[in-house]
Order: C-alpha cells, then sequence, then structure tokens
C-alpha cells in the first residue's frame, strides 16, 4: 500500500483477547483469506467488489461527464433506492460535506414508504429541475418502485416524454429485470451492476460513485484509497501485520466469548450514515443461521446521555468499535472570560476539538474499566482518500468475518421474508397460499 490513513488499535480488548488469542486463529483466518482471494470460498459468484477499485477505473470518465451535466442542468439529483442502492452514496455525501453550508445537490427517494415524507418531497420536486437516478438490479424491490412510478407521472406533467427519458438515468443489472426493460424500451441512459457484486458491496461501482461525484467530490480518490486499501488487504502475512484480518478475528474472539452485539461508536455527527452503511454491511452479511454479532451505533457525546448508562453498567454482551478522525477540518478556540461565571475558564485556549478528543478518550477507558471491550478505526483526516480506504476496510473484514462464521457472507435470504408477507397482502399473483396463511395468523386461527 502505498499509504495508509487507516489504522486499528487493539489496546482495549486485552482484558477479553490477547495478541496469543489472536495468533491462535491463524490457521483458521489464513484458510477464509485464502478462499475468498481464490474464489473457491461460499458466495464466490459474488466477489465482484474484491478488485472494483481497478474494474471501475474504465467507467470513472463517464460517471463524471454526466454527474458535470447534472451538475450544470439540475438543482438535484434525486436517488430512489434503498439499502445499498443509497446507503453508500450518502455515508461518502455526509461525511464529506458541511454540515451546514451543506450540500443538498442530491436528494433521497425511495428508502422507505412514509406517505407525509413522500408527499412533501413530491411537492417540493416539483418546484425544482432535477434528474433522477433510479438504482434496483431488478426493479421489483417494492419501495424504490413505487417511488419511482409515483415520481415518474408526475414529472410527466412537467417535462415532455423525451426531455423526462433524458433527466432519468438507470443502475441496474447488465441484460435482464424489469428495469432493465424499462430503460431499453424508454431509451434511459444507464450503468451497470454488474452480476457478481451484492448491494451492500456496490458503494465504489456508479451505485455510489454517481452521486458522490454530483455532489462535487473527488471520486478517483475514493478509489485510489479503496486500492490501496485493497492491496494491503491481499498480503497474506499474519493476523498482526493486517488490519483487516485483525478486526475480523478479534470481533469472532469476542463472540466466541459472548459478546454479540458490536456498537459502533463516533465522535463525529458527520459519520451517522458511515454507521448506517456499516450495519447494514454487517447485519446482511453475517445474520444467518442464528449466527452473528448484532450491529447498532451510538453518536457521541450525545448518546452518552441515553445509551451511556446500558454500556457502563447494563448486560455485557457488548464490545465497542470507535470511530476517529486524527485531523479536524477547523480550530475552534474557547476564550477565556475574565468573571468565570459558568467555570470553564479550565478548558479556556483549548479548541473544541481536543476536548472531543478527550472526551473520546475518556469514554473508552470509562467503558474499558466497566467491562465493555473497545477498538477504535482511525482515519488520519477527513477527505476522499481515507473514506475510500474505510469503505474497502469494512467490505474485506465483513467476508473474512463471515467465512469465520461459516455462513456465506455475501447473500441476504432472510430479506426476502417480509417483502413475501407484503406481496401477499397487497395482493400480487401468485402469493394467494401465502395470503391464506397470512389471514388465518392475523385472525388468531
Amino acid at each position: 500500500m502505498s499509504q495508509s490513513a487507516l489504522s486499528l488499535d487493539i489496546a482495549l480488548l486485552k482484558k477479553y483477547i490477547v495478541d496469543a488469542d489472536l495468533e491462535a486463529q491463524q490457521t483458521r483466518v489464513t484458510t477464509a483469506h485464502s478462499r475468498l482471494m481464490n474464489k473457491t470460498c461460499m458466495g464466490h459468484d459474488f466477489l465482484g467488489w474484491i478488485h472494483l477499485p481497478w474494474r471501475i477505473e474504465s467507467e470513472l470518465d463517464r460517471i463524471q461527464n454526466i454527474a458535470a451535466e447534472i451538475q450544470d442542468n439540475a438543482d438535484h439529483l434525486i436517488i430512489i433506492g434503498i439499502g445499498g442502492s443509497y446507503l453508500g452514496a450518502r455515508a461518502a455525501i455526509e461525511f464529506l460535506a458541511d454540515p451546514f453550508l451543506r450540500n443538498d445537490k442530491v436528494l433521497y427517494f425511495g428508502h422507505h414508504l412514509g406517505s407525509d415524507y413522500t408527499a412533501s418531497f413530491l411537492d417540493y420536486v416539483m418546484q425544482k429541475n432535477v434528474y433522477i437516478n433510479v438504482i434496483s438490479k431488478s426493479g421489483t424491490t417494492t419501495e424504490p418502485a413505487v417511488s419511482f412510478r409515483l415520481l415518474r407521472h408526475m414529472l410527466s406533467g412537467k417535462y415532455s416524454q423525451d426531455e423526462l427519458a433524458r433527466r432519468i438515468i438507470t443502475t441496474t443489472d447488465v441484460s435482464s429485470g424489469i428495469l432493465r426493460e424499462m430503460t431499453n424500451s424508454a431509451n434511459y441512459r444507464s450503468f451497470a451492476i454488474q452480476d457478481d457484486i451484492g448491494g451492500r458491496f456496490s458503494v465504489l461501482s456508479p451505485v455510489g460513485l454517481l452521486p458522490i461525484a454530483v455532489a462535487g467530490f473527488d471520486i478517483e480518490a475514493i478509489v485510489a484509497g479503496a486500492r490501496d486499501m485493497a492491496q494491503a488487504c491481499a498480503n497474506e502475512s499474519g493476523i498482526l501485520e493486517n488490519d483487516a484480518l485483525k478486526y475480523a478475528a478479534a470481533r469472532y474472539a469476542l463472540y466466541q466469548k459472548g459478546k454479540c452485539v458490536e456498537v459502533f461508536s463516533t465522535f463525529e455527527p458527520g459519520a451517522y450514515f458511515i454507521a448506517e452503511w456499516w450495519k447494514q454491511l454487517f447485519g446482511e452479511s453475517e445474520g444467518k443461521e442464528h449466527k452473528g454479532i448484532f450491529p447498532t451505533s451510538a453518536t457521541l457525546t450525545t448518546d452518552l446521555h441515553s445509551l451511556g448508562q446500558f454500556m457502563q453498567e447494563g448486560s455485557r454482551i457488548l464490545f465497542e468499535t470507535f470511530l476517529t478522525i486524527g485531523k479536524s477540518r477547523f480550530d475552534i478556540v474557547i476564550p477565556t472570560i475574565n468573571s468565570d461565571a459558568d467555570k470553564l475558564n479550565f478548558v479556556a485556549g483549548q479548541t473544541v476539538e481536543f476536548v472531543n478528543q478527550q472526551a473520546y478518550v475518556g469514554t473508552k477507558y470509562a467503558h474499558f474499566d466497566g467491562d465493555l471491550p473497545n477498538m477504535t478505526v482511525e482515519l488520519s483526516e477527513r477527505n476522499e482518500y481515507a473514506l475510500g480506504q474505510l469503505f474497502y476496510f469494512f467490505e474485506f473484514a465483513v467476508a473474512i468475518s463471515g467465512l469465520l462464521l461459516g455462513i456465506n457472507p455475501f447473500n441476504q435470504p432472510g430479506v426476502e421474508a417480509y417483502k413475501q408477507n407484503m406481496f401477499a397482502l397487497l395482493g400480487k399473483d401468485g402469493y394467494e397460499e401465502r395470503k391464506s396463511v397470512l389471514d388465518k395468523q392475523i385472525n388468531g386461527e
């Protein structure tokens, strides 16, 4: 790796696991790593993400050209998608953007079915000049499909058929599915989601990179960071020399000791959607066959005043992974006030970032003392290159983690259960038998 913007500190796991515990897993981890890299593991048909930082290079110019067109000709790009179809892009944009002079070039639709939100969104959009990027491999996922129909219908009264077609860009399956058929029929421009890349591993594809580029961020730097991290993750050296393997091995060791909930904690409000992306990545990848670590998150110090009591003294089923950023973009100095009425002159002259950093240090040791093992993923600074490293680091680590659990990390069969019930209750053809079973359950029979 040419340079590293990411490091992993596991020192505060030492009450629970030590280097010898990790080294004892070396054979198991090496086997998982080898099978992953040689594409002989479970789910080997969905490993296109491994070399995506190289594969995507041929598409970057087209992505950036379309992004420039949207920037010049629209108030907003509307992303219609759910789960991996929008979380990666939103995580990146929220993380990189100024929180108040924020970049609202990209809006999100189709990630739920809330009717009040939908009505307000459609009313707002009718007053704006927009492009649409609908993201779905099949086109049949209910939330984005319903949202796309509503938006398309509304905008047909605002734009001509040809103009609306020009403003709709799809990101979908290469050759099949309802959305691909609609794309071909209406002559929409499109990007392909390759068959070997699952949604939660798609942030480094056009799924994530087009909206990130529209928001004005450097997608080449994101890809470069991911590429360098990919080279580091491919390293077959020992667990202690490969941070992604170390993270996966540490999680597995904690899981074996009864730690079945992982709290992703950050002192950076802008990382909220990084946590949301992380939760999907780990939840969908590991939660199978009644196995896996439940992923949840906390934004600190805020949540220390709500979840903090449980984390400090509640059931000892938790472990914690902090995300920190080494270098802040702003230095805000706390002033000295002669009267010291608020008794805060003891921090006068310090920056807000320094105070926040001490809150992190104080919290991790308090949690350690309270038998909440924790580790820290640190980014050297908040920029596109570091973010690319972070995305790939977690993707690689969760693949190893799932293989250590003995499950397929790349499918999500359980996600279909609610869809089957919803289709039956809505009267979709072919679900009559399921509807009959549900009716009996609903009626208490």
